[in-house]
């Protein structure tokens, strides 16, 4: 069942992005916070998101946790009328990064669950959406930062050993003001920096 449910949503998320630009001029130059592997990650990562991220207290993952790939995310937050408010379906975005070790270009999808996965190797990753710890967004009229317990993993790649996510930085992708009515449904673009983390080895 849960295969199935994840398998219809991501391809509703394939389609739903299938017109947003994935960002371009990533840069993969730099090598030393420590990555999965135990090595400085801190230099590959600013290089890739063009500085350091800044990240609120209480979306720090506890100690033992170590970020392992970065993405940056474009694309839009899907919103339904739901007796007349609008309320979030889902999620539907494309997500271009790096893993810091080995450094290498990664890509993915972002969809309902809140889950994610690789295009590349097939791993996948659904989060406790429910137990989310938010934090206002530095910019105005976006939606929150949050920090994101991993429920479910499956598969060796990217995705496989994560333990919890930071969506950061994000811009736009609130519902819209007002009631509504009937079915509606409506897509906010929005971007977003998510952090990816394991635990130490």
């Amino acid at each position: 069942m849960l295969r199935s449910r994840l398998s219809i949503s991501a391809g509703f998320a394939a389609v739903a992005v299938a017109a947003v630009a994935v960002p371009a001029g990533i840069s993969f130059a730099g090598t030393a916070e420590q990555s999965a592997a135990g090595k400085p990650a801190t230099t590959q990562e600013e290089s890739f998101l063009g500085g350091k991220p800044t990240v609120p207290a209480e979306l720090a993952p506890p100690a033992g946790n170590v970020v392992d790939s970065v993405f940056k995310a474009r694309g839009v937050q899907i919103y339904g009328c739901q007796n007349a408010v609008w309320t979030l379906i889902e999620p539907a975005a494309t997500l271009t990064g790096v893993r810091l070790s080995p450094v290498k270009k990664v890509t993915a999808l972002h969809f309902r669950g809140p889950s994610w996965q690789s295009d590349q190797d097939g791993s996948l990753l659904e989060g406790d959406g429910a137990s989310a710890v938010r934090a206002p967004s530095s910019t105005p009229n976006s939606i929150p930062q949050l920090r994101i317990t991993a429920k479910l993993t499956r598969g060796d790649g990217v995705f496989g050993k994560v333990t919890y996510i930071q969506r950061l930085d994000t811009k736009g992708g609130i519902a819209p003001a007002g009631a509504c009515s009937g079915t509606a449904t409506t897509a906010v673009p929005y971007t977003a920096v998510y952090r990816f983390f394991v635990a130490k080895a």
